[in-house]
């Protein structure tokens, strides 16, 4: 599959969605939880389950807003997802700055953290072929959190950017649990996961960041599902003209062609669409001289294939691809793609009409004056770059899109912005 995108062709997003919605998700997020972080309660009626996943949710609050969680005492979680901006960055960077001292430099823009309950664990699919007899077919990579999909569940999450040298900069779980236990908030965690839980730090570790995985399950916090396009759906929005075009040509696979990878529609099911299919693809995004490691010249960041994610580093097709995110509350950003080198959502959508047909327009020159195009990629793995409407185009080919057609998919994006954001304060750009 060759310089084509990854595809999803599971129910599992509908399922997983689905199944955390409710009364009902709430006590499998517990008792999952639970058994993932080692943490086991004891057999739990359904009330006793509530009150637990509720504790946990505001335990899981308070960490999230605590820098002292932090190495330096500076960087809480909420520091780089901010809630009034979808729990993603507030900032223009395309990168964030931690680590002890608060100088060490990021590698990758930060996500949002909103509409990850829906994100299936990673897996790559398989499935029968009708062209090809019983021969089982490798429909790639999908799901997992995380830009490269490297861990599956909101606790596992929460491990990273505690212990990551660039971010909160604890030099071991230890650290995390000795901040908790001096924390205000020690009395809550005791009484809502047992007066011993400090005496085993690993217990108490994982705890902790069970809790932030609960919180971040919140759906009034996490998928509240308020924007303007929801209503729509539900028959209790209109939209303007504009933002119906822009729909239209979203979903017109000869022209945006985005709802092929940012799905639109409502499940089968009826829930909200994710704006995701949670799959992974080469976009050949321009490399970003802002972020110091890409002053190496050696040094690229492979999403699937490393390096920050080792496990697949021998997956060569894997090589530049990663997960598709949501747009949801995308207009809310101020740097787009992995590696924020876009900081205009106006852009971000040009880049997909034009990579091809203006490579200059994006890429840097050569000094013989020749165009640098894939200059993130090395050249071994240019084939893995998505080739799909409105791509595929040669050079001065008319691009799939004119610019008012690109303005139409951009007030489109507009409806996406959940309602607690309060989408009219958000400066236009």
């Amino acid at each position: 599959m060759a310089a084509a995108r990854w595809k999803f062709r599971s129910g599992v997003m509908a399922m997983v969605a689905a199944s955390m919605l409710g009364l009902a998700g709430i006590l499998l997020r517990t008792a999952v939880a639970a058994e993932q972080s080692g943490v086991h309660p004891g057999p739990m009626s359904r009330a006793e389950a509530y009150v637990r996943a509720a504790a946990l949710t505001e335990l899981g609050r308070k960490m999230f807003f605590d820098p002292s969680l932090s190495a330096s005492g500076k960087q809480a979680c909420a520091s780089c997802h901010d809630p009034h901006h979808a729990f993603g960055p507030a900032s223009v960077s395309p990168i964030e700055t931690g680590g002890q001292q608060m100088d060490q430099p990021g590698l990758r823009a930060v996500p949002s953290l909103r509409c990850l309950q829906a994100v299936p664990a990673f897996t790559q699919h398989y499935y029968d072929s009708e062209d090809e007899g019983d021969e089982s077919v490798d429909n790639g990579p999908t799901g997992g959190l995380t830009w490269d999909g490297r861990v599956d569940h909101g606790q596992d999450q929460a491990k990273i950017p505690l212990l990551s040298p660039f971010e909160m900069a604890n030099e071991s779980p230890d650290d995390v649990v000795a901040a908790l236990q001096k924390g205000a908030y020690a009395e809550e965690f005791k009484a809502a996961l047992g007066a011993t839980v400090f005496d085993n730090r690993t217990e108490a570790f994982n705890a902790a960041v069970e809790a932030l995985g609960t919180f971040e399950q919140s759906s009034s916090d996490f998928y509240p599902y308020s924007s303007r396009y929801d209503a729509f759906l539900a028959g209790k929005a209109t939209l303007t003209a504009q933002e119906l075009h822009g729909r239209a040509l979203f979903e017109d696979p000869m022209k945006g062609n985005c709802s092929s990878c940012h799905l639109s529609e409502p499940a089968n099911d009826g829930e909200p669409p994710q704006f995701s299919d949670f799959g992974f693809i080469g976009l050949g995004v321009p490399r970003n001289p802002t972020i110091p490691a890409n002053a190496d010249p050696n040094y690229f960041d492979l999403g699937l294939c490393g390096p920050q994610r080792s496990d697949l580093k021998g997956r060569t097709d894997y090589c530049g691809l990663f997960r598709t995110p949501t747009l949801r509350n995308v207009a809310l950003r101020h740097s787009f793609f992995h590696n924020g080198y876009f900081h205009s959502l106006r852009d971000a959508v040009t880049f997909y009409a034009t990579r091809d047909t203006d490579p200059g327009r994006w890429y840097p020159k050569n000094p013989d004056g020749t165009i640098r195009q894939n200059d993130d990629l090395p050249k071994a793995y240019w084939a893995n770059q998505n080739q799909d409407p409105p791509f595929g185009k040669r050079p001065g080919d008319r691009p799939a899109l004119t610019d008012p057609e690109i303005d139409a998919i951009v007030a489109f994006l507009g409806t996406l912005t959940d309602a607690d954001q309060h989408a009219d304060t958000i400066p236009r750009r």
